[in-house]
């Protein structure tokens, strides 16, 4: 099945206390399916999965199935440094209803290529939906290397890569390839990847329809979003885009320590981005 081109890592509203705001994340997830998302994934690092209890996680994942816009997939991070915990939330992701799962390369254990390969064929054997390597150097210690990616490609049901490591991205045999930062979503699509797990779509998610849709625009569409990738950047996603979220009038809240609320300087990079693309009037 096709997963979608345009997948938006869409963040976890919370409320005033700090909750988790359902009809906001409903209400934002129409939003976006409306602007240019072919899908979303859910409870992953833009969705703050990291201080989410596992009722929270598997709430949210519910309800992203229960109320989908209509044509829309759902991806559902479920990844673990522990491989037993990762089953078990791949396991009841799948009977939720999610069309396929995301599942990050196990952080701080640091496993050994056979680690690795043991890890992934038991997350595997615990759903019957495809399932997304998560390859994220910069947060998890380890690489996967693009030979392993592709060893693991042989293990029935890895069909997808999300490739967060620049210096890594190309085409690998027996996996569809998923951009993992919005910087590489032109390249990737050039190469003939499959599209990108996006976080510049929550805003601009209309232009990255038209960088999949009309690619002889693509690259000059690409250079226009540009300062907006580079201010989603500014500090540790998925602060920043959670405060342009929050300028837009899109009432996502705030975050959960350890990570905390854009600062002035923050802020600004954002807003200025927001309003060079015209999203955002200027003060």
């Amino acid at each position: 099945m096709s997963l979608g081109s345009v997948l938006t890592a869409i963040v976890t509203p919370f409320d005033a206390d700090l909750a988790v705001d359902e009809r906001a994340f409903v209400n934002l997830m129409h939003h976006l399916a409306a602007h240019g998302s072919d899908g979303f994934v859910v409870c992953a690092t833009t969705g703050e999965a990291s201080t989410l209890d596992d009722d929270e996680h598997l709430r949210v994942i519910e309800l992203a199935c229960q109320e989908r816009p209509p044509g829309v997939t759902i991806i559902a991070g479920t990844g673990s440094n522990n491989t037993l915990h990762a089953c078990a939330l791949t396991e009841r992701a799948t009977e939720l209803g999610v069309d396929a799962v995301l599942s990050v390369t196990p952080y701080y254990n640091k496993p050994s290529r056979r680690g690795l390969m043991a890890h992934y064929r038991q997350i595997a054997a615990a759903t019957d939906k495809p399932v997304i390597l998560y390859n994220i150097p910069s947060r998890v210690v380890i690489d996967i290397p693009n030979d392993v990616l592709a060893e693991l490609a042989q293990i029935e049901r890895i069909d997808y890569v999300k490739q967060a490591n620049n210096d890594n991205l190309a085409l690998i045999d027996g996996l569809g390839i998923y951009a993992g930062n919005d910087d590489i979503f032109a390249r990737t699509l050039d190469l003939g990847g499959c599209g990108g797990i996006l976080v510049a779509s929550h805003l601009v998610g209309n232009q990255m329809r038209r960088m999949v849709d009309e690619p002889q625009r693509r690259a000059e569409i690409d250079a226009s979003l540009r300062e907006l990738y580079r201010a989603l950047m500014v500090t540790t996603n998925p602060t920043p885009v959670k405060a342009a979220l929050n300028l837009l009038g899109h009432k996502v809240g705030g975050l959960r320590l350890p990570l905390v609320e854009a600062d002035e300087s923050e802020t600004a990079t954002v807003r200025t981005a927001l309003e060079n693309l015209g999203l955002l009037e200027r003060r």
